[in-house]
């Protein structure tokens, strides 16, 4: 999983000082289009990666949200819960930067 996680995190290294949330526990049933169709109401949403198993063809079951602005991400940030399928993602944030 962290290998996953390492290659999400590096696809969007090319979009450095845009502000990203990273969003655990999407349910089973959920795709990237369900992910970016719930998060889409509070801003426009540049990418949308769900990693997904090779071996199991099931995504990971987190993902990551890249927003075209800080204000947008803080709109995400502002609303308690986010449900997706019945079920409540968790999530945080954080804004890449270059090095």
């Amino acid at each position: 999983m962290a290998a996953s996680a390492a290659r999400g995190v590096l696809s969007m290294r090319a979009n450095v000082g845009r502000p990203v949330a990273f969003v655990r526990k999407i349910p089973w049933t959920a795709a990237s289009n369900e992910l970016r169709e719930h998060f889409a109401q509070f801003g426009h949403i540049r990418k949308c990666i769900v990693p997904f198993d090779k071996e199991t063809g099931f995504h990971r079951g987190m993902g990551w949200i890249q927003f075209s602005s800080e204000e947008e991400l803080h709109n995400v940030l502002q609303q308690e819960n986010h449900v997706i399928d019945g079920v409540k993602c968790l999530k945080s944030w954080l804004i890449l930067r270059g090095q």
